[in-house]
């Protein structure tokens, strides 16, 4: 039995030590409180309100409580709520409220604490040790609040994930309607780590192909999976909305209303503080608007403890970009890149794949010495490693089994049997690997790898830091340097060219329009979509050869006409997958 005495609130467990020995039972007891507090069916069995009695009565030793947060589960305090409720645009005279994942309620009594108009309120949760904690706060609120007049409360222990919101939603379309919460924080594949059976049903919403469905960019945050539902069953509703999320969810639902074209507008993200607020080092924010009436596709954001506005981001034509006002300065590189930026390889293997060097041989992640040739061993860089305009040295080195997606391994018998031995001895780890890109390829199969991972020249970024500077990466004794899947880079054959790129994409103009268009709150600000955005042709016609030449003694006249050659005239054409 998930009930205890540890979150019945003193004023509340005082109440009911004087009232329960005349409710003799569970009809009686919730028609009693159903009057005192508004919420239905507070007990929903008779073996609840049993068990009620003995806690109060027999001093039973409290339920422990699950730590929730590994399930993305952070409660809001008391003060966050009410501050966040306090922010809703527009007069107060919300007849209906929901909270979608109510948890310990403080959502929900401070809506209570504000808005008097309030006549129905629904809140949902899963986890029942909340959903009672929750009543009891409801209680006490009433029970401290004695001239207030009780709304219709039902507090449902179900899950979001499956909850009929549209029927819902029709038996509430003509009530003036508040949705409010914290939905959680965590996407759908770190639940799966969790082997946690709370999932809603997996789809790729974002319409993800080939490669990028299947190495995650089609994960989803279940928050996100919450919002969006709400939003298709409400949107029709009058009212408005405030909902504390990742931030990284309002860009997502704003940028997919182009497509969506979902009835919220008057859209506002108001950056929190979560370290603070919930000791957690997540990007997240208050997302506000309202429902009905228009389509927004641009949101302002602020700061949630200042107001001081911060940007304006959205749509701008056909365009999505972080900040309006900043893209409109550099929008005229906007395009579509005639070099492919890749990202690096992906083997999820690193303590096998990846090497340190020391002297005449070899070390992995288990601590082993490793003696195998060098045919297929590379130098390797992280995003930590590009933090210098100049990169030609690594700490890693990484064995490179295929030169392109599904290559046959086999060869590796034949011609490195040191190597091969070395891989057949630590066959467990790669046959470990839960990625589905895997399936049927041949033994030891990498990703992100083709003939451009072998050009000598690269000009390279990290995906997963704020600053958008470009490395070049050169040779090491005439052989390539490999990077990981957390950078992105394009090749060349030639230094002069690769430093032409450089030049260009360092330039004022282009890191404007870089920071016109990252979103720096994201997990990974720079992504391929991002990159592929800049015109390089546009940017070169905006210097002359005497500007660039500056930059690099190889820079030749003759390397700067046949750059603008590869550029302008390359056909554009997506890679396929293999």
């Amino acid at each position: 039995m998930s009930l205890s005495k540890s979150y019945i609130p003193q004023l509340t467990l005082d109440f009911l030590s004087q009232e329960i020995y005349s409710l003799t039972n569970r009809e009686s007891a919730n028609s009693f409180l159903m009057d005192t507090c508004g919420v239905r069916s507070f007990f929903d069995n008779e073996a609840e309100f049993t068990a009620l009695k003995r806690i109060i009565y027999e001093n039973i030793t409290p339920d422990n409580i699950v730590n929730r947060r590994e399930f993305g589960d952070y409660q809001t305090n008391e003060s966050l709520a009410s501050q966040c409720v306090s922010l809703i645009e527009g007069d107060s005279d919300y007849e209906f409220i929901l909270e979608p994942t109510c948890g310990k309620g403080n959502f929900i009594i401070a809506a209570l604490n504000s808005i008097e108009s309030v006549s129905k309120l629904v809140g949902i949760e899963i986890y029942k040790p909340y959903v009672w904690e929750t009543k009891f706060k409801i209680l006490s609120f009433y029970l401290t609040n004695p001239d207030k007049e009780t709304a219709d409360i039902n507090i449902i222990h179900a899950d979001v994930f499956t909850y009929d919101f549209k029927k819902l939603a029709k038996d509430t379309k003509v009530l003036k309607t508040l949705i409010i919460g914290n939905p959680p924080w965590i996407t759908n594949s770190e639940l799966g780590t969790l082997d946690s059976s709370n999932l809603p049903k997996k789809k790729n919403s974002s319409l993800q192909k080939g490669f990028d469905a299947l190495t995650g960019k089609s994960n989803f945050d279940l928050g996100e999976a919450v919002v969006v539902n709400l939003f298709n069953h409400f949107q029709y509703h009058r009212g408005s909305f405030a909902l504390l999320v990742k931030s990284i969810v309002i860009k997502n639902i704003v940028k997919s209303q182009r497509k969506n074209k979902v009835k919220i507008y008057d859209l506002h993200k108001y950056v929190i503080n979560a370290k603070a607020e919930f000791d957690v080092s997540v990007n997240a924010s208050l997302f506000t608007g309202s429902f009905g009436v228009e389509i927004s596709y641009t949101c302002l954001e602020y700061d949630f403890y200042t107001k001081a506005e911060k940007l304006n981001f959205g749509w701008v034509n056909d365009k999505f970009v972080s900040s309006i006002n900043k893209y409109k300065q550099s929008s005229h590189i906007d395009g579509y890149s005639r070099l492919i930026w890749r990202s690096g390889m992906k083997h999820d293997c690193s303590k096998v794949m990846e090497l340190n060097q020391i002297e005449a041989y070899y070390t992995n992640k288990l601590g082993e010495k490793i003696f195998i040739e060098d045919n297929i061993v590379y130098r390797l860089l992280k995003s930590s490693d590009l933090k210098n305009i100049d990169v030609t040295s690594s700490r890693k080195f990484t064995i490179v089994t295929q030169r392109k997606i599904g290559q046959d391994t086999s060869y590796i018998k034949q011609e490195l049997p040191k190597t091969y031995q070395y891989l057949c001895n630590n066959e467990q780890y790669f046959s470990s690997r839960k990625s589905s890109i895997y399936n049927g390829k041949p033994r030891f199969s990498i990703f992100g790898i083709g003939d451009y991972s072998f050009k000598l020249h690269k000009i390279a970024i990290s995906g997963l830091y704020k600053k958008t500077t470009f490395s070049y990466v050169g040779p090491d004794k005439s052989k390539p340097m490999m990077l990981d899947d957390t950078c992105y880079f394009i090749g060349f054959n030639a230094k002069a060219q690769a430093k032409i790129a450089q030049f260009l994409l360092n330039s004022q103009i282009v890191q404007s329009f870089l920071n016109s268009i990252v979103f720096s709150d994201s997990k990974r600000s720079i992504n391929k979509d991002i990159l592929m955005r800049i015109d390089l042709y546009k940017v070169y016609k905006l210097f002359s050869f005497d500007e660039v030449s500056s930059y690099s003694d190889c820079i030749t006249y003759s390397a700067w006409e046949s750059f603008k050659n590869e550029i302008e005239a390359k056909d554009i054409v997506q890679p396929t997958l293999f």
